[in-house]
């Protein structure tokens, strides 16, 4: 089958991507930047990719007409606090307005659980979104589920956050609200058992896993899974606003999802019981079993997809191919260059720069730079990175974006998504001789930008300095 992908460079749509090709069928990634669509060359050499913004919609229409099926993989959760519903509706219609001209034969929404008379603005936006797309003339098929817990999903990624940083905890009452946790390799088998299936056409389900739980229950059996003692004391005040700043701070989670998540958390998510998983000999797994299966996944390095390389984890939310040309006039710059005997090994540890490895040197300022960056709204160094010694353009890095990595041309390029009065890159080349080129450009926005690069000089002295010295040497 054609399949459409959208939401190709998200949590769900990266790992999709990788099913559909198993079964041999012909994808099209939809993505407002392929620069970002995080994924090997071999993979991108698959698929063919087409940038399209459901939300300003291009004059000419870039989805082939013979599609057989397409994902509607899209939210705005992470965008804004106060319009992301109306925006979610709005590329609703923007993309079934796209797909009227196809052959499309099945649209597979993924949306969330939604059984309470009351809902939070989040699953109040996914419900309408889903009566959108069901009301048009495509049959379609919604799959609702709950939290997803898997390697680098956003829940997964808060309560590890959350328990391996706070033994003890202060928690509000919404900890004990149940929900309905569900594996990520689940989900993935019901999006992919559902397509082109008959009987699911103009069908709803609810998918969940084994157990009903609470947050804390997640926790505390996240706890034990890890051997962590950890003590939880749920307060009844404490509000929404102050929650999110809780979670914001603590956790690798931004603002605004904090902010919306937390509105969700005080609803009740579980799935209505259904034959589906049995019907399409789907062995649902338990909490414990999903979070076994996330850390073998962490443990052999091997994340297929993470939440904070899709393009709502940054600060620059669209096409950012402009910045890949890093510009040379009006720019202020560190230039190092050192010649290294082993360039192979120098290679492989500026591929693994950032994460746990750190910067090489100096790395307690490269902490408090983090905690600045984070203090004042921007991304700090809560991402981290999916992968330790892998690295692929659009990928996120700590608080970079990874616009080039080219290990046949020896070329690393950085640009910064970290609040500065400016734009920064941070770009690294091995020549043919052996020389390791490390510059760091920056092109200031008015008087600001150039107080902040010169009131930085003695810190790139020694932190540049230093860290091409290990790059080079290893030491």
């Amino acid at each position: 089958m054609k399949v459409l992908l959208t939401g190709a460079n998200g949590y769900i749509g990266v790992r999709l991507l990788y099913e559909l090709l198993k079964e041999d069928h012909e994808v099209v990634c939809a993505v407002r930047s392929a620069s970002r669509l995080s994924v090997p060359d071999e993979v991108r050499s698959q698929v063919e990719i087409i940038e399209i913004d459901f939300l300003d919609l291009p004059e000419e229409n870039p989805i082939p007409a013979d599609i057989d099926a397409a994902y509607y993989l899209i939210h705005s959760m992470t965008s804004s606090t106060e319009s992301f519903d109306q925006m979610e509706a709005d590329s609703a219609k923007n993309f079934l307005s796209q797909l009227a001209h196809t052959s499309c034969q099945q649209i597979i929404y993924l949306s969330g659980i939604v059984n309470q008379e009351v809902l939070s603005k989040h699953l109040l936006s996914r419900k309408r979104v889903e009566e959108i797309l069901t009301a048009s003339d495509i049959p379609t098929t919604v799959l609702r589920a709950g939290i997803i817990v898997g390697s680098g999903s956003s829940s997964f990624e808060i309560i590890r956050d959350l328990c391996e940083k706070l033994p003890i905890m202060i928690t509000p009452k919404w900890v004990s609200t149940k929900t309905h946790p569900i594996a990520i390799r689940n989900v993935m088998s019901f999006l992919m058992g559902v397509l082109g299936r008959t009987e699911s056409l103009n069908n709803s389900y609810d998918i969940g896993g084994k157990n009903v739980l609470t947050y804390k229950q997640m926790m505390q059996q996240y706890s034990e899974n890890r051997n962590l003692h950890l003590m939880i004391f749920t307060v009844p005040i404490m509000t929404p606003k102050f929650s999110s700043y809780w979670l914001y701070f603590v956790t690798s989670t931004s603002y605004k999802l904090a902010r919306n998540l937390v509105n969700s958390m005080t609803i009740e998510v579980i799935a209505r019981e259904n034959s589906l998983a049995e019907d399409l000999g789907i062995q649902l797994y338990s909490y414990k079993e999903a979070l076994d299966m996330a850390f073998a996944k962490i443990e052999q390095n091997n994340v297929a997809s993470s939440w904070k390389d899709s393009m709502v984890s940054g600060r620059f939310k669209y096409n950012i191919n402009k910045f890949k040309q890093v510009p040379k006039y009006g720019c202020l710059r560190d230039a190092q260059t050192r010649v290294t005997t082993d360039p192979e090994q120098a290679l492989q540890r500026i591929w693994s720069i950032g994460g746990r490895n750190g910067y090489y040197y100096a790395d307690f300022l490269w902490k408090m730079r983090g905690y600045l960056d984070k203090l004042f709204g921007g991304v700090g160094l809560r991402r981290g990175r999916t992968n330790q010694d892998k690295i692929h353009s659009g990928d996120s890095l700590d608080f970079w974006r990874v616009l080039v990595a080219d290990k046949t041309e020896k070329r690393l390029l950085l640009f910064a998504e970290m609040r500065v009065p400016g734009e920064a890159w941070l770009e690294f080349e091995i020549d043919e001789e052996n020389v390791i080129h490390q510059t760091a450009t920056f092109r200031p926005r008015g008087l600001w930008g150039r107080l902040y690069w010169y009131s930085m000089l003695p810190f790139h002295y020694f932190i540049f300095a230093g860290m091409i010295k290990h790059i080079a040497n290893g030491e």
